[in-house]
């Protein structure tokens, strides 16, 4: 079954991660100097210019003793600068749909900014998270550019974590199961996610997180596509599966309703005219959705 190919919202970072200069302190100290860009942000707020795009100031604009994250290097000019944020006083692990306000300032943002903006909010939100080690407790330094932090007392090292989530299609018979979460708005429907535990492979957590929520068994396993999702820092893989049937036992522990939606409705509800409201266009779960209406064309 042929994987996702379309454009995929928060990848397709513009900047090259450079690595190689991370480790080196006395070639990220050259980086640093009048030229070099650091990303205008409210805590973890995008600071948007007068045309709508990411804002950028240099590092006299950072705050006192405020830490830096190296975030790659922009070459789109045909020149060479750095670009940097700022690690701020606290981080943010609420859901995406706790602020309302971020995600209208994120919809108006080219794809190129948006991914800037994603990995630069999950590596910033990591460091204010982190500040102390989880072996001894001490505090915690910035190394290797942002993209590690060590400990002052034991020496641990410790680097910015990614979570994999699971989030999946199941079939039966030409529909989909489609679920709304504890919380949702009325009448939002996504497709099943949940994260891979320690000990499952990616199968394994697909049909373990649609029998737990659905009571339904799936089975040929397949990837579709994935997403880095900076809320705070998931790395969302897509599937899409089979099921045995459509009896539905739902976990009401974590889900509002669970249902089956036809292909019409799947695609009336993704043009703004269906039976429910449709994901976001940046999520993950439309990109799988209008997949699934082509591989069924």
């Amino acid at each position: 079954m042929a994987a996702y190919k379309g454009p995929i919202a928060f990848a397709g970072s513009p900047l090259d991660r450079a690595d190689n200069i991370r480790a080196d302190r006395e070639a990220l100290g050259a980086l640093m100097n009048w030229k070099a860009r650091l990303l205008k942000l409210d805590a973890l707020m995008p600071d948007l210019d007068e045309n709508g795009r990411l804002g950028w100031g240099s590092l006299a604009d950072a705050p006192e003793d405020a830490e830096l994250v190296f975030l790659g290097l922009d070459r789109s000019d045909g020149g060479e600068r750095a670009c940097f944020a700022a690690v701020p006083p606290q981080g943010d692990a609420s859901p995406r749909m706790a602020n309302p306000r971020l995600w209208a300032l994120m919809a108006n943002l080219d794809p190129g900014d948006l991914a800037l903006y994603g990995g630069a909010r999950s590596l910033i939100d990591w460091h204010a998270r982190h500040r102390f080690c989880a072996q001894c407790g001490a505090g915690t330094r910035i190394a290797k550019g942002g993209w590690q932090r060590d400990c002052s007392e034991c020496s641990a090292q410790h680097f910015p974590r990614t979570d994999p989530v699971t989030i999946m299609l199941a079939e039966y018979e030409g529909r989909l199961m489609l679920g709304r979460g504890k919380g949702w708005p009325e009448g939002s429907f996504s497709a099943l996610a949940g994260f891979v535990e320690p000990g499952e492979t990616i199968e394994e957590a697909v049909a373990r997180e649609v029998f737990e929520e659905s009571g339904v068994r799936v089975r040929d396993v397949t990837y579709v596509a994935s997403q880095p999702w900076p809320f705070p820092s998931q790395m969302m893989i897509g599937c899409h599966s089979y099921a045995d049937d459509d009896a539905l036992v739902i976990d009401e522990t974590e889900m509002a309703e669970i249902r089956w939606f036809t292909r019409d409705e799947v695609a009336a509800s993704l043009g703004g005219n269906g039976p429910f409201r449709a994901p976001p266009k940046h999520a993950i779960a439309c990109n799988l959705m209008q997949w699934w209406l082509e591989k069924t064309a």
